[in-house]
């Protein structure tokens, strides 16, 4: 605060309060959105699906934030008890962090939670036992504090006025507002909580806003009792600690700093884990709406988002290379991006409970809470850019632009993909008619019997439409009456979409079997042998391997067939976002000596 210690009391209430309306707001959106209320969803699904681009948008870059910046503090916390002559390889220690987070999380590490209880518990006892011994030790002072405050008060007031106060005050919260990433995050990550998952988040929350608040204002009280100041090399934790320590007389209080230190780095490390968790999954449903490549959305063999997490990786790298690990560049990116997900979604629940008349219990109540939560953020929000625009605010609202950018330009080549193919679609109406055009009127009706010798045509297909059907009837035509067999094969791709639980696999097998049988009555009806094989994985490339020694089994002269779009003019964009999968089929199937055809699909 510029020297006037005594006014950060009023930016410690202030946060304390902040606290509290955001986690009130935010359980009235886990309630409404019981399967995951994120910013993005509630934003899409209250307001507009360009609104919710915006708040997926801010929130990816927030994540990013999340990772560096606490990988930074931990890095900071870490290097507060090291010798000064250790400090040039801080930037070299947190890029490591961000590495090690990276193949952590890219083997499949999730939140394993009894690890992490004796850090946990030794953050927590040595973090209040401060709280509770400066006060303890400084209850004479107490006075002396309260009429410190009150001259630094009255002294800054001759000096600047109250709006001078205000706007002083106004500033050094804004520098903490990214303290509330952690309350979205909450509401994000619903889908791996225990159930019931809404009660379970709920005190999720409440335990965090008690937590965060008490430490906020303990923390707050120990600074002004102990007169603690800004020192170079050092957090303001580890001043603390230091002073707190100074009179004990032996190594006691050394490892007291160096363990609790440590307990605080290893947490925020463990902080820096949220962007990896919730980052990759705003970017994989983001991926299923086709804001942004559907590869996003793929899985690895380890149930993760790869791409989503290399992404996450790669960005918190750049970011912490540019701004060289320092704390006081990357508080201004990171206070920003999100309030501007908590105006969006606090909008989107007020205009819910205002159209919505009928069936809601203490809806003035809850319309109160979410309209508070909306005020307030949207005053950070606009405080926050106007003070911090030109100390490197406008660089996180110029990426996040140009992160929306690109999703309208993904979006709409999508848009344009879907109204081409579906001119293809009446070819569904064909294959559902008795007697398609394509196939002779004198082809047999019967199935004929099964024979083994006769030439398979195995057809990979994705589900029961006009692009599949385009290259079957290609198929035909290409090779008149060379097949008798037609074997159909679908992989239901385990994605971020689907990998929500036991139900939803389970639609997903019911839906490829659907597709499946659809075409094997097809083939039947006009005489044609046809069986339909399928399975449910991650890796379309290896299960079509598994598949095709399933295939050899009992057909002896199989030939494969796939589609690929060919577009009107092929581009970077068409290559990016088309991820080709039946070159990688071919690709895979010739290594074992299998003919695959890949017949165009012109659109």
């Amino acid at each position: 605060m510029q020297g006037h210690y005594s006014l950060s009391l009023f930016v410690a209430l202030g946060t304390v309060l902040t606290i509290f309306v955001i986690s009130a707001s935010y359980s009235q959106i886990i309630e409404l959105f019981p399967s995951g209320g994120g910013g993005y969803h509630v934003a899409s699904k209250l307001l507009s699906p360009t609104c919710g681009m915006i708040s997926g948008c801010a929130l990816i870059v927030d994540y990013v934030l999340t990772i560096t910046v606490s990988i930074a503090s931990g890095t900071d916390a870490i290097f507060s008890f090291l010798p000064a002559e250790w400090h040039s390889y801080k930037l070299s220690f947190s890029i490591a962090g961000i590495a090690l987070l990276t193949l952590l999380n890219l083997r499949g590490v999730k939140e394993a939670v009894l690890p992490l209880v004796p850090i946990f518990l030794i953050f927590v006892i040595t973090h209040l036992f401060v709280i509770v011994y400066a006060p303890a030790t400084h209850i004479a002072h107490l006075q002396d504090v309260i009429k410190t405050s009150a001259s630094d008060v009255s002294d800054v007031s001759s000096k600047i006025g109250v709006v001078g106060i205000l706007l002083l005050i106004l500033r050094s919260y804004c520098m903490g507002s990214g303290t509330y990433t952690g309350i979205e995050a909450v509401s994000n990550g619903l889908p791996i909580l225990r159930e019931p998952r809404v009660q379970t988040a709920k005190s999720t929350m409440r335990y965090m806003t008690i937590s965060l608040s008490v430490i906020v204002m303990g923390l707050m009280f120990a600074y002004l009792f102990y007169r603690v100041e800004p020192e170079s090399g050092k957090t303001l934790n580890a001043v603390l600690f230091e002073r707190v320590t100074a009179g004990w007389g032996d190594s006691s209080g050394s490892w007291f700093v160096i363990v609790a230190l440590a307990s605080e780095a290893m947490l925020l490390f463990i902080a820096g884990q949220t962007g990896f968790l919730d980052g990759p999954r705003v970017i994989a449903n983001m991926a299923l709406d086709r804001w942004f490549p559907t590869r996003f959305a793929v899985l690895s063999d380890r149930l993760v988002s790869k791409n989503g997490i290399l992404f996450m990786g790669i960005a918190a790298f750049i970011v912490m290379l540019l701004s060289r690990g320092a704390i006081h560049v990357l508080v201004v990116l990171y206070s920003i991006n999100v309030f501007i997900t908590f105006v969006l979604s606090q909008l989107g629940m007020v205009r819910y409970w205002w159209i919505t008349r009928s069936g809601v219990k203490h809806r003035w109540w809850k319309l109160l809470i979410n309209g508070i939560g909306l005020v307030l953020a949207l005053f950070i929000l606009a405080s926050v850019i106007i003070l911090k625009f030109h100390h490197g605010g406008w660089i996180t609202l110029a990426v996040t632009g140009t992160f929306a950018f690109i999703a309208i330009i993904v979006k709409e080549h999508y848009n344009m993909t879907s109204r081409l193919l579906g001119k293809l679609d009446n070819l569904v109406q064909i294959a559902d008619a008795s007697r398609p055009q394509v196939i002779s009127e004198t082809s047999p009706k019967t199935q004929p019997e099964f024979d083994s010798t006769a030439k398979t045509a195995v057809l990979l297909v994705s589900g029961f439409n006009g692009r599949e059907l385009h290259t079957l009837f290609n198929v035909i035509r290409t090779f008149e009456k060379t097949f008798r067999n037609f074997i159909f094969v679908e992989v239901g791709v385990v994605d971020a979409g689907n990998f929500k639980g036991i139900a939803e696999i389970e639609n997903l097998k019911t839906q490829v079997k659907n597709d499946l049988d659809r075409y094997v009555n097809f083939m039947q009806r006009h005489g044609y042998f046809a069986e339909g094989l399928y399975s449910i994985g991650v890796d379309v490339v290896d299960e079509i391997a598994q598949i095709t020694l399933k295939i050899l089994e009992r057909f002896h002269n199989p030939v494969f067939f796939g589609g690929q779009l060919i577009f009107p003019k092929d581009s970077f964009l068409s290559r990016m976002l088309h991820n080709y999968t039946i070159f990688a089929v071919q690709r895979r199937l010739y290594n074992k000596g299998f003919p695959v055809v890949i017949m165009p699909i012109r659109i």
